[in-house]
This record gives structure tokens, C-alpha cells and sequence, in this order.
């Protein structure tokens, strides 16, 4: 029986209009932008694949309930409809609101870490290690091998090492480690999922020691549509019973709503312990605002609430999750290496293989989004050796082992033909990758490098 065709789960009832420029249009702005995709204008920018956080498309309920905020400074209605949500779809007793993820991040941070702590995690992310280090932690990355191998078929990349953790416990104690963070899916990975099995060891092992378990669910809704998919006993379940059973095996979690949830900014802290609880809701008040707003408007919260149902739908999530594998696979028929198995957000291009001629001292992955720029007007981001900045201790760069060019898909936003438009621009930049010549940093920032810096073609 030959495969059937399918289509995005939603009909299209707006459209904004994209500008086309011409190839010494692309070529002037990516220079004046120091070759840094971050740093050039939305409005020269033809098919936007940046990032998947606050550019998704709402929806028309959505839509609806942003005329629905209550905008009282305290006790703002949103809030508890918010807060049901969570304590539905996540299970966990207590929620604050904040403006996006890495105001959880920051919270998180003050509450649990002290200075010397060690702070395990199945691989980095910017803002989560930056908060880390910043309330005295150190992050050690306890991701299984596998993670660190563009190639490797393991079908769940983001599972944490146990023996990896078990060695941090062994020399530090366990007393010097407040949790361990684990992120649903692993971006830094390639969008990597965690499977159920790993959570419940996991769970398991740290129950035994004391240890708390924190998540970082920005994407959990995508993480438990690959344990469906991959994992004996789950392939009948629904993907929000999944996403429930995951944060089951966890203490508390930071959200991004501007990923699952398809919101446009917004994100919470979730905590199951009530002394914890209120120690982030009096710092909140500091950072963010209200523990009943936390930096957000009601209508953003409201809108909040209805992107986490929208999240677990099957249908969505099933073509979401499609429209990447649609690319991938597009790339992969055309020799592109690109990180496999296909991960959830996006599709990941190793660069190192890409661009064999170039070091990583001349940021491939960073040179390779600036020409993908330059071709198509495309805006991808690098995540490699930019993204992972320097030891604060020592100021070395970080090497890490994966030098990736993200093209990250927002949900329910371009159809099928703007992929087939990315794979071709890919195409025609792998054709003349030889000549594609490395880049030199000349203005480096403090902090997350990888936002600001600028660089000039070597």
C-alpha cells in the first residue's frame, strides 16, 4: 500500500507578508551584522529558523483569550486559570509565573544553589548554566556518550549517565549536589530526547541519595512523542498522560511557554515543595513582579494556559514533530550531516563535517549560518563553540565535541514548500562549501557570546 500524503492539522486564517531581497542585499546586511544571524534585521530575513521560542503562530482560541485578560496588578483571574492548567497537564502543586524561561532559571538558581555546589545535567544550556554558575554552582554534564556523536542511532540521546552521576556523588558527596536538571528534549544535543526508563532510574537513584530532580520542560510535549514512538509499553498512551508521567518523576520543573505552549513570551516556576515555594514567591517580587503575574500580563497568561492544552493534542504534535522530519529527511537524501536521529525542534547540521577544512578556532558553525544567510536569506544560529562561551575560572573557550548549525522550525507557521525552499539553499551551500572560508571574533560580550558577538571573515 503506497504511503499517504499528509497535511498540517489547521487551515490558515492570516498571513504576514515576507521581504524578498536580492543577493548583494544579503551579502551587505550578514557583513554589517558581524556575520552573526542574531544581529540582523527581522525585516531582511526571508525564512526565519532562529528559533522556535515566542514565534510559533497562536492559535484562534488563543487569540480569543488574549481579550479575555484581567489586568488587576494582584489576583489577576489569568493566573488561576494558568495555575490549573499546570497542576493538570503537569501535576505539580505550586506554580509562579515569570516573563520567560530563564526567569525560572534565575529563580530556581537563587533558591537551590549555594556558592561550591555542583549542579549534574544531561549537557548545557546557555542560560541554564550561566544561572547556575552565577549563584556559585558549577555544571557538570552527565550525558550519556552517545549524546556527543552526531551519528549515533541511540534513539534516546538526552538519557542521563547514571554512572557519570555516580561518580560526581562519590567525590563531591551528595550534600554539595541540590538537584540534578534534566531537559526535555536536550537542544544542545540536537533536540534529543530522554527516555521514561532513564527518568525512573534517575528518580530512583536520587531518592536514594537525597537528591532532588528539576526540569527543564520547555519541550517536554515533544520529548513524550518520542518516548511514544520509541519506547516499549508506550505507543497506546496519550501524549499527555506521557508528558504527566515525566514530571511525575521529578520535584519541579522551569518552563518556557514560548516553546510548547506557543506563546509569544511567558514562562513559570513549578514546585512541589511548599517552603521552596515561598522563598521563590518573595524573590519573584524582586526579579519579576507578583507572584500572580510574575512580568506577564493576564492575557499572556491566558493565553498560556490554552497553549499547554493545545500542546499534548495528537494531531498537533504528530505533524509538528513531522514537519522536522520532513526537512531532515530532504537533507539526508541529499548527503547533508546533520545530527541523527532527527530531534524534535529542529534540524542540527554538523558543521565539523560540513566544513572539514575549516578549526573550530574559525567558527565553522558560525561561518555556516552566515552563508546559508548570504544565499537564501535563511536565518539559522550556530551552536557550537560561540554558544558554549568560555570557563569563567580559567577564560578558555569551551570545546565542545558537537559544532551544529540549528535550523529550528516554530510550530504552525511555514508549510511544506518553505522546506523544500531551506533544503535547496543547504544544497546549494554544500555544493560550494570548499570555498567557504573561516571567521575571526573581533567583539566579544561578557555574557551568552553567542547573542552579540561579532565577527569579520578571516
Amino acid at each position: 500500500m503506497p504511503k499517504r500524503s499528509w497535511a498540517e492539522p489547521f487551515k490558515i486564517k492570516m498571513v504576514e507578508l515576507l521581504k524578498m531581497t536580492t543577493p548583494k542585499q544579503r551579502k551587505d546586511a550578514i557583513k554589517k551584522a558581524g556575520y552573526n544571524t542574531f544581529l540582523l534585521k527581522s525585516e531582511d530575513v526571508y525564512i526565519d529558523l532562529l528559533t522556535d521560542s515566542g514565534t510559533s503562530a497562536m492559535s484562534d482560541r488563543q487569540w480569543a483569550g488574549m481579550m479575555l485578560g484581567d489586568e488587576a496588578y494582584a489576583g489577576s483571574k489569568n493566573f488561576y486559570t494558568l495555575e490549573k492548567a499546570v497542576k493538570k497537564y503537569y501535576g505539580f502543586k505550586y506554580m509562579i509565573p515569570t516573563h520567560q524561561g530563564r526567569g525560572a532559571e534565575n529563580l530556581l538558581s537563587q533558591i537551590m544553589i549555594k556558592q561550591g555546589d555542583i549542579v549534574p545535567g544531561n549537557m548545557y544550556f546557555t542560560t541554564t548554566r550561566l544561572h547556575q554558575e552565577m549563584a556559585g554552582g558549577t555544571f557538570y554534564d552527565v550525558i550519556i556518550d552517545e549524546a556527543h556523536d552526531s551519528t549515533n542511532p541511540h534513539p534516546f540521546k538526552g538519557n542521563i549517565d547514571l554512572n557519570k552521576l555516580d561518580d560526581l556523588v562519590k567525590k563531591f558527596g551528595a550534600e554539595k549536589i541540590p538537584y540534578v536538571c534534566v531537559a526535555t528534549t536536550v537542544n544542545m544535543a540536537g533536540g534529543q530526547p530522554v527516555s521514561m526508563e532513564n527518568l525512573k532510574a534517575l528518580r530512583a537513584y536520587t531518592h536514594k541519595h537525597g537528591i532532588k530532580v528539576m526540569l527543564d520542560m520547555t519541550r517536554i510535549a515533544e520529548n513524550a512523542y518520542f518516548i511514544k514512538e520509541r519506547e516499549a509499553g508506550y505507543s497506546r498512551r496519550s501524549i499527555a498522560s506521557i508528558v504527566k508521567e515525566i514530571c511525575d518523576q521529578t520535584d519541579g520543573a522551569t518552563f518556557s511557554g514560548k516553546k510548547d505552549a506557543l506563546v509569544n513570551i511567558g514562562g513559570f516556576l513549578a514546585l512541589n515543595d511548599e517552603k521552596k515555594y515561598e522563598e521563590a514567591s518573595n524573590l519573584v517580587v524582586v526579579f519579576e513582579g507578583l507572584h500572580t503575574y510574575g512580568g506577564l500580563a493576564g492575557r499572556d497568561m491566558e493565553a498560556m494556559a490554552i497553549g499547554i492544552e493545545e500542546s499534548v493534542d495528537e494531531n498537533h504534535i504528530r505533524a509538528r514533530i513531522g514537519q522536522v522530519i520532513y526537512l531532515g529527511e530532504a537533507l539526508l537524501d541529499l548527503n547533508i550531516p546533520i545530527v541523527t536521529p532527527i530531534g524534535g525542534h529542529g534540524i542540527f547540521i554538523d558543521a565539523k563535517k560540513f566544513l572539514p577544512h575549516l578549526e573550530q578556532l574559525q567558527f565553522p558553525a558560525q561561518a555556516l549560518a552566515a552563508e546559508i544567510y548570504e544565499d537564501s536569506g535563511v536565518r539559522t544560529m550556530e551552536r557550537g563553540i560561540v554558544s558554549a562561551g568560555r570557563n569563567a575560572k580559567t577564560g578558555d573557550h569551551y570545546y565542545p565535541e558537537l559544532e551544529l548549525v540549528r535550523l529550528t522550525i516554530p510550530r504552525r507557521v511555514y508549510t511544506q514548500a518553505h522546506m523544500d525552499v531551506i533544503a535547496e539553499s543547504v544544497e546549494r551551500v554544500y555544493k560550494k562549501r570548499h570555498k567557504i572560508t573561516g571567521l575571526e571574533m573581533v567583539y566579544e560580550p561578557t555574557y551568552l557570546r553567542f547573542f552579540q558577538a561579532k565577527f569579520k571573515k578571516l
